[in-house]
């Protein structure tokens, strides 16, 4: 039997298959969206955060991938091969945009920030974003490394107050040991990665040290010999865990919640992880202040922050702009403050920012106006490893600091 429909009714099967063309097209755009899995936000974070975005942008379907730090940057760089197959929306680290400018990875997204706004975000974040006074994302993670202490370790030793400054630290360590309270009092991410350069970048802070001299790249300062036989010294007296040279971040807060170090130096992530009585077995025992200076009253920092940008061969800029506008938004940010602190100035007065994690939110407002950046350099990535290479190999007994060190300049003054 076969089925006739009316002119009336064929109009509407008609209008319904052009309606369904519609829609179909307007769900035809989609993201892909490279993240990390270390630190700051995690993933189950994130899939929440875009599964709300598309849930008000049904039009928009975002395919995320998450590598871990260690292989976000090649990723990116990867990825330029393919084309507008590659990524939309990419997490850049505050050390890359010299780079990527040069080899045309990112999008110019200047005039897509508002002058107003920027103003409402900390400098270090816009910092993180900008290179030759052009915004190539917007900020997303404003992080630097703060000092955790185990509360009970401290009071048990008879400390009555956290350490002021680096040699306290030291001279709490000692205490720390020689009462047998802990084995190794000091923690570290030391691993021949860049986890190992954003510890030396703060004790190169704290000790007022820098990265150059009469302009170019120069590790042997005042400075940076104090944070690197600091490194050193501590390793040699037994304070510092001899696995921190094989430690990255997430090492650390696993041992330092297993109640294994009285000392760390880790990102924001750590306070509400190392508080959860789940995960950690120290939870209530967290201390948490600025990374200290040299000098009582000084504070030390890195710049740790993390930007997201359009990748330059992107088909869908505008759409992935409409993605990383919702992710770094301040309601977004503040619905997610517990891993990852909001890049947002007046977020730090809101009372559910600061629920819970007030004294982590206290530290912050100190060691955000700190923070030193590593070296800017267009070839950061080669930089980095022979770094990486000479700090370790001075941490491994293997060379003298002093040695290791000019080493490190000598080989940098080759790139250029």
């Amino acid at each position: 039997m076969s089925l006739r429909l009316s002119p009336a009714a064929t109009l509407c099967a008609l209008s319904a298959l052009t309606l369904g063309y519609s829609v179909n097209a307007l769900a035809d755009t989609t993201l892909s969206a490279l993240f990390m899995t270390q630190a700051a936000y995690s993933e189950a974070d994130i899939r929440a955060m875009t599964a709300d975005f598309t849930k008000q942008h049904p039009d928009i379907k975002v395919n995320l991938e998450f590598v871990p730090y260690e292989a976000l940057h090649d990723k990116i760089v990867a990825a330029r091969g393919a084309g507008d197959k590659g990524y939309d929306v990419v997490l850049f680290d505050a050390i890359w945009p010299a780079e990527f400018n040069k080899y045309g990875l990112l999008q110019d997204v200047t005039a897509r920030i508002p002058a107003d706004e920027s103003n409402k975000i900390f400098d270090g974040a816009i910092s993180t974003v900008t290179y030759k006074d052009k915004r190539w994302g917007m900020p997303w993670i404003l992080d630097t490394k703060y000092l955790y202490y185990n509360k009970a370790m401290l009071a048990k030793a008879g400390i009555t107050t956290p350490p002021a400054t680096w040699a306290d630290v030291e001279k709490q360590s000692e205490i720390l040991k020689e009462k047998g309270i802990v084995k190794y009092p000091l923690v570290w991410s030391w691993s021949q990665s860049e986890a190992l350069l954003c510890d030396y970048t703060t004790l190169v802070s704290a000790f007022k040290g820098d990265f150059y001299k009469d302009g170019k790249l120069n590790f042997t300062n005042s400075g940076a010999m104090k944070a690197i036989n600091y490194m050193k010294e501590t390793l040699d007296k037994g304070l510092t865990n001899p696995n921190s040279r094989e430690y990255l971040e997430e090492d650390v807060r696993k041992s330092f919640s297993n109640g294994d170090a009285a000392f760390a130096l880790n990102w924001t992530y750590m306070y509400n992880m190392a508080n959860d009585p789940k995960q950690s077995k120290v939870a209530g025992d967290v201390g948490v202040i600025p990374a200290p200076g040299e000098a009582a009253g000084g504070a030390s920092g890195v710049n740790g922050s993390m930007g997201l940008g359009i990748a330059k061969a992107s088909a869908h800029p505008d759409q992935a702009w409409e993605y990383i506008s919702y992710m770094t938004s301040q309601p977004v940010q503040n619905k997610y403050a517990k891993l990852s602190l909001p890049i947002w100035k007046s977020s730090y007065e809101d009372p559910a920012v600061q629920k819970d994690q007030e004294q982590l939110i206290a530290a912050a407002k100190t060691s955000l106006n700190v923070m030193l950046s590593r070296p800017v350099t267009a070839d950061y990535s080669r930089l980095s490893n022979i770094l990486q290479q000479n700090i370790q190999a001075v941490l491994q007994g293997k060379t003298p600091a002093k040695d290791g060190m000019e080493a490190a300049t000598t080989a940098a003054d080759r790139l250029r």
